[in-house]
């Protein structure tokens, strides 16, 4: 009766036709067939390539575009995003919606955004601190009048990366995108609770704490803020894991008394 109900959770979802076309154009990141500042086809010539509408290439184009893998230019067309690593974001493209692999990004991030945010504390300039100050009010607008805030909060840490006037920080969150934001809807691990006012209030007070410390000057104290941070977020997935566990182990046990 167990593996009878071990087997019933697992739900095989078809592809909807846009991610077909998204996991095609990654292929083809990955093999090297499309170089970083390439053009795309246009949305003609792909919708005859891959025999779909235009409305499943442009829910595509978009979703690449969410991922930092390309960006469309006024005008011009869609071009492939100049990445330092074009393979390393169709990898973070490609990660699945795994909350174990959220665990491995926040790790990266970890490693990446701690020193970013001490060097953004010793290196910034008033316009880059600006900066960050418009990203923390812009993501509490958005909480206020319940908008989605992951464009900001990634906003927020974009700036901190940028203000280290170390551009190699900036193009490793380029290259994670959206996904590296739990609370933004387009994340594949964003959930009820990652988007809830009481879950975003609490990013807030963090965010607080590392914007005084970086416009203070104070080094240290914005990588233990961006540390404490991160890890926050860590054990929050942690717990959604643990949950899910028990709730597992719950369901098993139910159907075997049944």
């Amino acid at each position: 009766m167990a593996s009878d109900m071990a087997t019933s959770l697992k739900v095989e979802r078809k592809p909807k036709l846009s991610e077909t076309v998204v996991a095609a154009i990654r292929k083809q990141l990955q093999a090297g067939e499309i170089q970083p500042g390439q053009k795309l086809p246009t949305e003609g010539q792909l919708t005859e390539t891959f025999g779909v509408s235009r409305t499943v290439i442009r829910e595509a184009l978009a979703k690449l575009a969410a991922d930092g893998l390309v960006e469309p230019r006024q005008g011009a067309g869609v071009f492939v995003t100049e990445h330092i690593s074009t393979m390393f974001g169709a990898l973070a493209a490609d990660m699945g919606s795994k909350d174990s692999i959220a665990l491995n990004v926040l790790e990266v991030r970890l490693a990446i955004e701690i020193e970013s945010a001490g060097l953004a504390a010793v290196r910034r300039n008033a316009a880059q601190e600006a900066g960050i100050q418009e990203a923390f009010f812009e993501f509490e607008r958005l909480l206020l009048n319940s908008e989605p805030t992951g464009p900001a909060d990634l906003a927020f840490h974009r700036a901190i990366a940028s203000a280290t006037n170390n551009p190699f920080y900036v193009e490793m969150l380029d290259v994670l995108g959206r996904r590296a934001i739990p609370c933004d809807v387009t994340s594949p691990w964003s959930t009820e609770l990652a988007q809830s006012d009481v879950y975003q209030r609490g990013l807030q007070r963090e965010h607080l704490v590392i914007l005084n410390a970086i416009t203070a000057g104070d080094a240290e104290a914005a990588r233990e803020a961006m540390r404490a941070h991160l890890t926050a977020s860590q054990q929050r997935y942690r717990e959604r894991l643990h949950a899910r566990q028990v709730f597992y182990a719950d369901s098993v046990k139910a159907a075997a008394t049944e």
